[in-house]
């Protein structure tokens, strides 16, 4: 392989290690910068993930800020959330724009060929097996890199490498994902909320649907888990799976740090939320939008404090979701409250997704409580 130089004895100004949505969507921000990019990932694509394949609306608009386009793909839009309790309901639609369902291995693949597209390189089948002193170390050959991004994923060696493994906190659920040849009965995403466990439903083309299961069970499996849904066992009656149910580990996990050097970690490399609210691939566009600015700046300092004021919403969120999967009481409490107020739910969308400023939710979170108490 034939390296140009980039200036100051380096091979290349980007490196980036894991060719996920993470490591290609900070590729790209890179990119955009003018800098020449290189990704090393010891799988090739398209590379599939247990998720619950729903993409936020701005998760939608942090794509279109990296030049990543999802228009002409086959997926299929929804307008909004819908939760379904045991004895209750409530939905909204999003404040505005509308989320997509896509199939996480039509979504890799869109990365890759925009990513190719944009004169980024692509070592496929190329495991990295060590850094050191800016250098990557891989398949008998060594670059000298500028910069080095860690975007190998929750269980990141690069993490491991730089020394930055220990966690602030760390809560583990299990996720597993089965997709159905049903036409999607409803324009929204659909969350069921059990006892124990939460199964989400996304319309990710005409003709299927994703259905996800989470709790902190690791084998409750998710046929065993649909009894306990009659309604949603009812709509899913002979269909048939058109994908082997696969499973992963979620997680909410906060490090102490997220660069050293030279070297930034990003996406669930960096950290995570838990996948109850959906953001983790909004996040990593978020972060790679602030990574690209930061790398402009010759520092990762601005990365590092955008990175912590990004987690602060889906934190919050993922907090009080997990306290309603944890809580049968506060659960069916919330769930009556927000059904007999939908406007306390729109505007936890409205948070969730963007619009609302988190200190501006102080009411509807009093309201809220005040509901569940009355109840």
């Amino acid at each position: 392989m034939v390296i140009a130089m980039t200036g100051r004895n380096y091979d290349t100004d980007v490196f980036v290690i894991g060719g996920g949505p993470a490591g290609l969507a900070a590729a790209m921000a890179a990119r955009q910068r003018g800098l020449r990019v290189i990704v090393a990932d010891g799988g090739k694509p398209p590379a599939d993930k247990a998720c619950g394949e729903g993409l936020m609306p701005d998760s939608l608009e942090a794509a279109h800020s990296l030049g990543i386009s999802l228009t002409q793909l086959p997926a299929m839009p929804f307008r909004g959330i819908r939760f379904h309790g045991e004895q209750s309901r409530v939905e909204s639609l999003f404040p505005s724009g509308h989320g997509l369902g896509i199939r996480r291995t039509v979504l890799h693949t869109a990365l890759t060929s925009q990513a190719e597209s944009a004169g980024i390189e692509l070592l496929w089948s190329t495991p990295v097996t060590g850094i050191e002193d800016g250098t990557v170390h891989f398949g008998g050959q060594s670059i000298r890199s500028r910069w080095i991004l860690g975007a190998d994923g929750a269980n990141s060696l690069v993490r491991k490498w730089i020394g930055c493994n220990a966690p602030i906190r760390n809560t583990r659920r299990y996720a597993y994902r089965r997709h159905y040849g049903v036409a999607p009965w409803t324009d929204h995403m659909e969350i069921y909320w059990g006892r124990g466990c939460q199964i989400y439903i996304t319309p990710v083309n005409p003709a299927e649907v994703c259905v996800a299961l989470i709790s902190r069970t690791p084998n409750l499996r998710l046929d065993e888990a649909l009894e306990r849904f009659p309604v949603l066992q009812t709509r899913l009656r002979g269909a048939q799976p058109t994908s082997t149910e696969r499973g992963a580990v979620t997680s909410t996990m906060q490090l102490r740090r997220i660069t050293r050097g030279n070297t930034a970690l990003i996406g669930d490399a960096s950290g995570s939320v838990d996948a109850v609210t959906g953001e983790g691939i909004c996040l990593a566009f978020q972060q790679a939008r602030a990574l690209g600015a930061s790398l402009a700046q010759e520092s990762l300092q601005p990365y590092v404090r955008a990175h912590r004021k990004l987690a602060i919403r889906p934190s919050f969120m993922a907090d009080f979701m997990l306290l309603m999967d944890r809580s049968n009481w506060i659960r069916d409490r919330a769930l009556h409250a927000m059904s007999t107020h939908p406007e306390i739910f729109g505007n936890l969308l409205a948070m969730h997704v963007g619009p609302m400023h988190i200190g501006r939710f102080a009411g509807t979170a009093g309201s809220l409580v005040w509901n569940m108490l009355a109840v």
